[in-house]
């Protein structure tokens, strides 16, 4: 399905650096991530677990999209998405800028 190019400048997609990651309580598979993104910063919640320790996000800068509507796992607010790509064997990586850019870069 194609989608009208003015319909996926609505979507508001930056580059925001993970500050902090935990595994949430009794989850198998979600990290919530508090996410810097220059003016403010957002809760991400993420079913990461079995690809990623949250360490390993810690200090990382990733792509995310800001204006989806939010929604709750286990209790807790996810503000915003990280992007990833997950190939035809489940293998699951997130989008990273491949050079340095300021936290709030917005993704065109």
């Amino acid at each position: 399905m194609e989608i009208p190019f003015d319909e996926f400048l609505k979507l508001d997609m930056r580059v925001g650096k993970v500050v902090e990651a935990q595994q949430i309580a009794e989850s198998r598979n979600l990290i919530k991530m508090i996410v810097d993104f220059g003016f403010e910063k957002r809760q991400s919640v993420a079913g990461l677990l079995q690809y990623y320790k949250p360490e390993e996000l810690t200090d990382k800068k990733y792509a995310f999209v800001l204006n989806l509507q939010r929604r709750k796992f286990m209790g807790v607010e996810s503000q915003c998405m990280v992007l990833a790509a997950e190939d035809d064997k489940g293998n699951v990586v997130l989008l990273k800028p491949e050079k340095d850019v300021e936290v709030g870069s917005k993704i065109r």
